[in-house]
């Protein structure tokens, strides 16, 4: 026998309910789709789910306008975090006005909807530099949890239908009026977060399924801003990360420090990046000699004179942005005046120098043999690495001109998505007809 649920259900909260029913159909597709997406299809934490910006899709967009656009979402609140994607699912974070009101939300990949939305209120915001927010670290997901760090507002885990599974403090160590940064990692059973500051440093493992603090361990730094990156040697397993005196590396499982290289010349903003065999980092400050090197990892103790394979001095500009290794070059760019700089990745000899168009805050990317770099003003530059500068292709979206874009890109299932500070961009191969 049929029910006619006119019957039952005023008009009014019959419309309510077919608009209910349509939601948690859509989650539930998410969720279905969510399941069965294996680990090497999705983009889990900061620069990637290694950590080195490669992405293996060989299908992206390289040349793209508005036609291109599948979908724009509007976002509540401003933030400069990098999206991440597990399944149809895409995370970020975004934050008030003054800071007060922190939240991670969850976007669908299909259609660009929001999923959900967790707050997380922010009593008494650090005070942070100009250039940062207070949404600035990326999310770290394992297909299981998504966790987000907000620096003073702590260290906090959702599951993928957004319930909170908990949240630690970390302490005050924000305060010398720069913000936080470091995004977090996870890496088996922990979440790990580095927590670089004036008046304290120190890097800490935590339980991903109960919050509880595992380890910690003290770092000699300051005002870095640093995301560590897994690298295996073969022999073992070494957590790296750059820093204002130099680049450390730690056994991720105990935190116990492993080996030490000094160098640089302060603020160790810019991740590391493995290649050739080798670690190079970036200081994030030009004064000084030193400010590139690439260290061969494996060792012990104080291996400044031991391990050290090549130095090169960069004294063109402030570094931000992240390097990126694809195959034999080493490719860079400067925040100002957006110097991008080549080099042969296992010797650090300079290649070639090319002024692009803008100010460049995001870390690159490359798929598919290119890199994509994106400007701050939205311009997203494709580069086919060679002993010459070889521009494949510039692109850029309409946006309003109060919009910056200092999160870096996220390649996706065939998909470019591209963060301003207040809206996500959501680019396809092909024009979409509207």
């Amino acid at each position: 026998m049929s029910i006619s649920i006119q019957r039952l259900v005023p008009l009014g909260q019959l419309v309510w309910l077919l608009v209910l029913i349509g939601a948690v159909s859509d989650v539930s597709r998410v969720a279905a789709e969510d399941a069965n997406s294996p680990a090497n299809s999705a983009w889990t934490q900061w620069r990637g789910s290694q950590g080195t910006g490669i992405s293996e899709a060989n299908d992206l967009p390289v040349q793209w306008d508005e036609s291109h656009l599948i979908w724009t979402a509007e976002l509540d609140g401003r933030g400069q975090s990098s999206p991440i994607a597990w399944g149809n699912r895409i995370f970020l974070t975004t934050a008030s006005k003054g800071g007060h009101e922190c939240a991670v939300v969850c976007i669908d990949r299909e259609s660009g909807q929001q999923l959900w939305k967790a707050d997380i209120p922010n009593d008494e915001p650090e005070k942070i530099h100009g250039m940062n927010t207070w949404a600035t670290p990326t999310c770290a997901c394992d297909g299981q949890l998504v966790v987000a760090s907000f620096g003073d507002a702590g260290l906090h885990c959702y599951d993928l239908d957004g319930t909170r599974r908990w949240s630690v403090e970390l302490g005050k160590f924000s305060r010398s009026g720069w913000g936080s940064g470091s995004s977090p990692v996870i890496l088996d059973d922990l979440v790990i977060q580095t927590c670089d500051a004036d008046n304290v440093s120190f890097l800490v493992g935590i339980n991903k399924y109960n919050g509880q603090e595992v380890w910690r361990t003290p770092r000699p730094e300051l005002r870095s801003f640093s995301t560590p990156v897994l690298i295996d040697t073969g022999k073992r397993k070494e957590l790296v990360l750059n820093g204002s005196a130099g680049i450390h590396a730690y056994d991720p499982s105990q935190g116990n420090l492993l080996w030490f290289c000094s160098g640089g010349s302060g603020r160790g903003t810019p991740t590391v990046v493995p290649g050739a065999g080798l670690v190079i980092a970036i200081s994030g400050r030009r004064r000084g000699a030193g400010d590139m090197m690439a260290v061969r990892p494996g060792g012990s103790g104080d291996v400044t004179t031991t391990q050290l394979v090549w130095s090169v001095a960069r004294g063109s500009g402030r570094d931000l942005p992240s390097p990126i290794v694809v195959g034999d070059y080493l490719f860079t760019v400067d925040l100002r005046p957006g110097l991008a700089t080549c080099y042969h990745t296992a010797t650090g000899k300079e290649l070639w120098k090319k002024r692009l168009r803008g100010n460049f805050s995001a870390s690159p990317i490359a798929a598919g043999g290119l890199i994509y770099v994106l400007s701050e003003s939205g311009e997203t530059t494709v580069i086919k690495p060679e002993r010459q500068y070889h521009e494949i292709a510039r692109n850029r979206l309409s946006a309003d001109d109060e919009e910056i874009f200092r999160a870096s890109l996220m390649p996706y299932e065939g998909r470019i998505f591209c963060r301003s500070d207040r809206r996500l961009y959501c680019v396809g191969k092909f024009p979409v007809s509207k």
